[in-house]
């Protein structure tokens, strides 16, 4: 009688973690990280599978979480917020990472905007039941040491009003190092890209 109810705690811790495992299992699959950004992003004058998210993808997938890669090259704040509601929607995400600003700077765009944009942007996410990282950039000193200031500030303060995660400064470690950028000086190559994974990857493992 003692050797079968032994034998019955045992099937049962067995099934117990069996049952675990597969909750875990499923709720892994589930996961989906939506990307919404730039050229940054988009692995532009990259071989294919040579960008950021790429790389993440490529960290991700033997834990069954998927990468959707939704940057345009181009994008501004304006485009994201236009485009995030649809996104959401098609692709169900667990986490949204937003990499956006960049071209709004470069357009000369009211900070005003951009900063309601980004606002936008990760309310709607939130709404949706996703985490957010804000991926955040910052200006050359030749844009003016207050809208410099200003423009940097702003990731943090959408953050920090949000409550989301953030990456400082994507670029940090590459923007000064011309020998990490394309002919064009503005869009990194690929040995830059294992670098802006690593100012992404800690904050994004937080929120997973």
């Amino acid at each position: 009688m003692r050797l079968f109810k032994v034998f019955q705690h045992f099937i049962s811790a067995t099934l117990l973690v069996l049952l675990a495992g597969l909750c875990l299992s499923a709720q892994a699959a589930g996961r989906t990280v939506l990307v919404v950004g730039d050229s940054l992003s988009a692995e532009y004058g990259l071989a294919r599978g040579t960008g950021w998210v790429a790389l993440l993808e490529q960290r991700l997938s033997a834990q069954n979480i998927k990468v959707v890669n939704a940057s345009i090259s181009g994008e501004t704040t304006s485009g994201g917020a236009t485009r995030i509601g649809a996104l959401l929607q098609q692709h169900q995400p667990s986490h949204v990472v937003i990499e956006l600003g960049g071209n709004d700077a470069l357009r000369g765009l009211p900070l005003k905007a951009t900063h309601e944009n980004l606002l936008r942007m990760v309310k709607a996410a939130k709404a949706a039941g996703a985490k957010v990282l804000l991926v955040g950039m910052q200006v050359p000193p030749n844009y003016g040491k207050d809208y410099t200031a200003q423009f940097s500030s702003m990731f943090v303060e959408v953050a920090r009003a949000e409550k989301t995660g953030l990456v400082p400064f994507f670029l940090k470690g590459v923007a000064e190092n011309e020998a990490l950028f394309q002919a064009d000086r503005i869009h990194p190559n690929a040995q830059a890209q294992p670098t802006m994974l690593g100012h992404v990857w800690p904050e994004l493992k937080k929120l997973l």
